[in-house]
């Protein structure tokens, strides 16, 4: 795999969190599992029918930027989602390789960015567990601009506030709709991350590089 990757004529890279950088476990067990089961307890439900309850209510906004934030979440569910996931923040792990892969990233002077549809409060408590925050020129969050990485605005005011050459650009998602909108946007190389989950056995994105993890990207050069 690496060798698909010119990493001679990259000079950005574009990094999703969740699933990418990150284990996705730690998403998969808040939102499925610890979740439902705070909220069962509060309604006197069991936690099957807390799941039964909540997943169409959760997937009714899949893919848009209410499905990403905290606040709209905690509004709905009356739940606070901010401080429930601090009680499963052991669970929040950084994937195999990826502090070898942005520390050679950094030493070959790439411009590194976060670019993620994690809510701010999120980000905050994944930073404060990986201390992942100091290999980034920035941290980009969609609900900055008001727009997931999903829609093509995203990407638009993406590159007018980074002023990256997209031919020149690297970009890293376990999505495959996120995938889908950096290709159409023009991303030099679109790579799809195939194992998000420690959990979860590794599976295909047909279309793009596919990556089990951050090894298969190294050396940079």
């Amino acid at each position: 795999m690496a060798t698909k990757i010119d990493w001679a004529n990259i000079d950005t890279v574009l990094l999703d969190m969740d699933g990418t950088l990150l284990d996705l476990h730690f998403d998969l067990h808040f939102w499925m599992e610890y979740m439902p089961l705070v909220f069962a307890k509060k309604h006197q439900l069991t936690h099957d029918e807390a799941k039964s309850k909540l997943f169409p209510i959760l997937r009714a906004e899949e893919g848009k930027l209410h499905w990403y934030c905290l606040d709209y979440w905690q509004e709905k569910l009356q739940l606070d989602i901010a401080n429930l996931k601090q009680d499963v923040a052991h669970l929040i792990k950084i994937h195999p390789f990826v502090l070898e892969f942005l520390q050679q990233a950094k030493a070959h002077k790439k411009r590194i960015y976060l670019v993620t549809n994690a809510h701010r409060k999120t980000l905050k408590l994944k930073m404060q567990v990986t201390n992942l925050e100091s290999y980034f020129d920035d941290m980009i969050v969609s609900h900055d601009y008001k727009v997931a990485k999903e829609e093509q605005e995203f990407w638009h005011k993406l590159q007018k506030n980074l002023q990256f050459d997209k031919a020149k650009s690297i970009f890293f998602d376990d999505s495959i709709s996120v995938l889908n909108a950096a290709q159409k946007f023009g991303i030099g190389t679109v790579v799809a991350i195939s194992k998000p989950s420690s959990q979860i056995d590794s599976k295909q994105i047909d279309g793009f590089i596919n990556i089990e993890n951050f090894a298969q990207t190294l050396p940079i050069n």
